[in-house]
């Protein structure tokens, strides 16, 4: 996914695409678009990315993030935060906005408003809808909740993806059901409860697998984020992991036994492996 290095000098960037950037969804890409090879990303971070927490965002555009924080940037005016850009970026030539983006004290001031301020090039990029709806973050997270995952991932252009760490879990997958890798998840948005066909990384390879998200209902109610790989047999994983969600498989649900859960998670195993054998890395046909 990444296209560019990450790493560039405050002196060397001439274009800016300025916003929060959660997500990295197709409709930020309309802004990536108009960012050359010395552009970067202005990112005001207010502590609420979780559908690309931290350095996520510059993975998956392709290019640097510089982070400044809101409440760094919320007290200036307009012409006061334009001087910062131009006092942190000397060489800043081009500034890329949506047309949603307001700035300055009490968002005083519009996308517009930076023509008059900043005297190079200015570019405004218009709403992006797909089937006749905005593509916002907003709209994604909402997608995720309710567990429109197809929904969410055409918004993104991408697989839905969290990272965690691997746990020890209660151990009854590997005895009486499925060995499952159990993640501990923190910054990032956990889409609905539920079974998922996902794909796992683990260092530099990556598993088919069948996933679950939710309260296990059926041992200790406990909640739990825990991968099943398919096809496959790995020796003790530590560290972090990724989960890659390609497709919704049901809504969590109780079983009297475990032997019926058990025979609902081979229901599920095959299910997976349907979905994952005719769904190839996504990437949407408009980007």
């Amino acid at each position: 996914m990444l296209r560019r290095s990450t790493i560039l000098k405050k002196e060397s960037v001439d274009t800016l695409a300025i916003g929060s950037f959660d997500g990295i969804h197709v409709g930020h890409r309309q802004l990536l678009n108009h960012l050359g090879h010395n552009g970067a990303l202005f990112v005001i971070d207010k502590d609420q990315a979780n559908l690309t927490p931290g350095i996520k965002r510059s993975e998956y555009a392709g290019y640097p993030c510089m982070f400044f924080h809101f409440l760094k940037v919320k007290h200036l005016s307009g012409t006061e935060f334009v001087e910062l850009l131009k006092h942190e970026f000397k060489n800043l030539k081009k500034i890329v906005v949506g047309y949603d983006f307001c700035f300055g004290q009490h968002r005083s001031c519009n996308a517009a408003d930076l023509q008059k301020f900043f005297d190079g090039e200015v570019v405004i990029v218009d709403e992006f809808s797909y089937h006749g709806i905005s593509v916002h973050s907003s709209v994604i997270r909402t997608y995720l909740e309710e567990g429109k995952l197809d929904k969410a991932n055409r918004f993104l252009g991408r697989e839905y993806a969290i990272t965690g760490d691997v746990i020890t879990g209660q151990g009854l997958g590997k005895k009486e059901l499925v060995p499952t890798l159990n993640m501990k998840v923190l910054e990032y948005l956990i889409p609905h409860e539920g079974v998922y066909a996902t794909r796992t990384r683990i260092a530099q390879t990556i598993y088919d697998s069948v996933s679950f998200i939710g309260v296990r209902e059926s041992t200790d109610g406990s909640f739990s984020i825990e991968t099943h790989l398919l096809d496959a047999t790995v020796g003790e994983v530590q560290g972090s992991i990724e989960l890659f969600f390609v497709k919704f498989l049901r809504d969590n649900q109780k079983f009297n036994t475990l032997s019926d859960l058990k025979i609902q998670i081979e229901k599920d195993i095959v299910d997976a492996k349907k979905e994952l054998g005719t769904c190839k890395v996504y990437l949407i046909d408009f980007l």
